[in-house]
């Protein structure tokens, strides 16, 4: 994620702010320009940027409820930007609580978001389009002695589906240790079921679908069955030589989300890690005379190797880091060779 600045004061801003904490200048960001700028308002209740005479109106959301902070040009005649009009149902605002989910929800959604349009994927509303991305923001419901009313999230046909629980970090912290799982968050969420979208948009029917199953199996493979014996027998024995995850291993389709969410994970921390100009040393192990300076676009990464030789030790550093605070790893994950080749190919699909 890019780095920001006031453009009234200077002060540094994140993706996230709606006001300059120094200046107190309106914020919005501008996907047209991927830009986090600083507003002056102008008539009609229309807003320019610092310096400029290009006119925005603020999304509906941020609006009416400040859940977006995201801007539309003047003469675009949708009321909702690019990030809010993939949203098909959100929770339902009445219900003491669901506005900050809800809020949470919308933030990790257009961090999604920025990376789609960073690496310049398609993404247009499945209310648009037919093969278009959608997103439904459920709540469970009350069924006695039932599970009907349990909302699961997961992906078909470009609607995505999100538990608003898992907004919530002490639900979702419940359901990491219940599934044993060593990462949970809402934003690898969102890049894991888009990863399903992308599949549909990416891979099948195209002449990429032979070497994807090369790579990640034969995706023809009865879904169901591969759920029901993954949940009875866990993942086998020495899945991380092939896998990123040991729910990876489940079936072709969840081994490239969940290829593809890490990819997501390396791009956006890389670039993170270039706009605060980090330098990490030692590389690797022994090697004290080693340095890496993240001083690139991953987004724009010519090759995977590129980004691996910048990610394994950055996330030595952000492991060592978390440890010493007391926390777990930040990244407790495994790139073997075959996940690199796995990732290789999310890459060169990508960038194609």
């Amino acid at each position: 994620m890019r780095l920001f600045s006031c453009g009234h004061c200077d002060q540094r801003l994140f993706f996230e702010n709606t006001s300059c904490e120094h200046c107190e200048a309106v914020l919005g960001f501008l996907p047209d320009k991927l830009s986090l700028v600083s507003l002056e308002p102008a008539n009609n209740g229309l807003w320019k940027p610092y310096k400029s005479d290009t006119l925005y109106k603020k999304c509906k959301n941020y609006e009416e409820h400040s859940a977006c902070n995201w801007m539309i040009p003047a003469d675009d005649l949708h009321e909702f930007c690019p990030a809010c009009r993939l949203n098909q149902t959100i929770p339902d605002l009445s219900i003491d609580g669901n506005i900050d989910l809800w809020c949470d929800l919308e933030t990790e959604k257009r961090r999604l978001v920025y990376s789609l349009l960073r690496l310049n994927l398609p993404i247009e509303p499945l209310s648009e389009v037919a093969d278009g991305l959608a997103f439904d923001f459920l709540a469970d419901t009350e069924h006695p002695f039932s599970e009907r009313g349990k909302v699961l999230t997961g992906h078909a046909n470009g609607l995505i589906t999100i538990n608003i629980k898992e907004a919530d970090p002490a639900e979702r912290e419940k359901m990491r240790g219940q599934l044993d799982e060593p990462y949970r968050t809402l934003l690898g969420h969102f890049r894991h079921e888009s990863g399903h979208y992308y599949w549909n948009k990416l891979i099948q029917n195209t002449d990429r679908l032979a070497e994807c199953r090369d790579l990640f199996g034969d995706d023809t493979l009865d879904y169901g069955e591969a759920l029901e014996h993954h949940y009875q027998q866990g993942a086998p024995e020495n899945w991380q030589e092939n896998y990123i995850t040991g729910y990876a291993t489940m079936h072709p389709w969840e081994d490239w989300a969940e290829t593809w969410a890490h990819y997501l994970h390396i791009v956006d921390t890389l670039e993170t890690a270039w706009q605060f100009s980090l330098g990490i040393k030692p590389k690797t192990g022994e090697d004290v005379t080693g340095l890496v300076k993240h001083d690139f676009d991953a987004y724009k990464a010519d090759s995977i190797e590129l980004l691996i030789e910048h990610w394994l030790p950055l996330t030595y550093a952000l492991n060592s880091l978390n440890r010493s605070m007391g926390h777990e790893h930040a990244y407790p994950f495994v790139i073997s060779p075959q996940v690199i080749r796995k990732l290789d190919f999310i890459h060169r699909v990508v960038h194609s």
